[in-house]
Formats: C-alpha cells, structure tokens, sequence
C-alpha cells in the first residue's frame, strides 16, 4: 500500500469517526454486521423462552400447592411472586452472552463463521485506536456481504477455504496481534509507521481484500478466486509479522 493509499484510509476513517460521534456512533452492545445481531438475537429469544417457562413453572406450582392445601394465603401469593421476580432476574441475567475465542473463530458453516468473527471484532473495539474503530466497522458491513455470496458456493471450492481463512484467522489474527503489544510500546515508530498506524494500514489492505474478493465472486470468476487466495497467507502473514516485531524490545546496538 502508498503512502497515499495509507492516508487516503486514515483520513476516511477519522470520517467516520467524526460523523459516528455527530449521532450515528455505535455503542455499547450495538453490532458490527447482521449475522452478530442475528446471533444476539438468537440468544435473546433463548432466555424469553427460559424465563416464560419458569414462570409458568412457578404459577403451576402455586397452583398445584393452592389445590393440594386449599389455597395459598397471602403469604403464599408473596412468596410466588418473589419466586416469578427471582427466576425473571435469574434467567434474564444467565448465561451471558460468551465472546467467542479466537481458536474458534474459522469453524462451523459459514453463516455460523462471519457471525462469531463479528462478535469477536465487536468485543474488541474497546481497545482499538480510533482509526481502526471505524475500519472494524466497515469490515462488519462487508462481512455481511461476503457471507451472503459464501453460502451459495461449495464449501469444499479451495477459494472457499481461503476465504475462510482471511476473514477467520488472518483478520482476527492482525488485531489479537495488536492487542499484545504493550500499551508503553504501540507509540513507537518502527519503520516510520507506529502501531496504530500500522493496524489501520492492514485493516484497511483486509477491507480491500474483502471489496475485492466480492466482486470476484458477484463475477462468478472461481478461478481468479482461487489464484488470488494463494497470496493471502504470503500477503497478511507478513503484516501479522510486522506487527508483532512492535511488540519485541529494541535490539541492542
């Protein structure tokens, strides 16, 4: 990538950041992408359904009690009551949902892949620099995407299988890379580029990547597919390198 390149993605970025901040800022627990939205969801819907069998646990109970002992009382109609508040609490509080370790990330069908990546890069943006923040965002979008066109083709194409690998390990990789770096040392400048910079540099050659690969695929060009991914271990594998040298101390001289 150019230097103007790399100024280019920084300055859209910072964009990005400025028009989030205006009012369309994501935050707290807001998602990155659909399929992690999709995943929440799924969870959300999984603890409604706990929570209206526990009530409904509770009410039969009381029930069954009021029957079996010719009503409860008043006592009993607090005490069923603090049961239906305690079991509310409980199933609306447990289990949380888990962030997905980064060994797990290139698992499962594809769907199932996008969705946890996005939820590990939203887990993460708390400690990106405000740069990468905006680029992590974009990538969430185009994952959606990717994601759509994946699910159509046979998972068993080696494009696939490359594809997997950039979005599952070498995306996730380069940020868990950063994360490592100490915070003392991420301000140094190695190579005229200090840690932030060179974070947002490979997100930004990833989105780019990912821009690409889609208009592959909306091509239906599996060849060139095929013959781009080989580069993507050669290509990402280094920038993971470069950034882990950040993290290592300064050779004596």
């Amino acid at each position: 990538m150019t230097a103007q390149e790399s100024d280019r993605i920084l300055a859209e970025a910072r964009q990005s950041l400025v028009r989030q901040r205006e009012g369309g800022r994501r935050v707290g627990g807001r998602s990155i992408g659909q399929r992690s939205a999709e995943v929440k969801r799924r969870h959300l819907a999984r603890k409604a359904a706990r929570m209206a069998m526990a009530v409904a646990v509770v009410l039969l109970g009381a029930m069954v009690a009021g029957l079996v002992i010719d009503g409860i009382g008043f006592t009993g109609l607090v005490v069923t009551f603090l049961a239906i508040v305690g079991a509310l609490w409980f199933f609306g509080t447990f289990p949380r949902l888990k962030v997905p370790d980064l060994a797990s990330l290139n698992s499962g069908d594809v769907r199932t892949m996008v969705g946890r990546t996005e939820l590990w890069l939203e887990a993460q943006r708390p400690a990106l620099p405000a740069p990468a923040v905006g680029l992590v965002d974009q990538i969430g979008v185009q994952l959606d995407g990717l994601g759509v066109q994946l699910e159509g083709l046979d998972p068993a194409e080696p494009a696939v299988a490359e594809v997997r690998r950039l979005v599952g390990e070498h995306l996730p990789g380069m940020v868990e890379s950063y994360r490592r770096i100490p915070a003392a040392l991420r301000k140094e400048q190695r190579g005229g580029r200090d840690a932030d910079q060179q974070l947002a540099d490979g997100l930004g050659k990833i989105s780019q990547e990912i821009n690409e690969i889609s208009r592959q695929l909306a091509a239906g060009d599996i060849d060139a597919l095929a013959v781009r991914g080989r580069y993507l271990d050669y290509k990402y594998g280094d920038g993971l390198e470069e950034t882990r040298q950040l993290a290592a101390p300064p050779k004596d001289t």
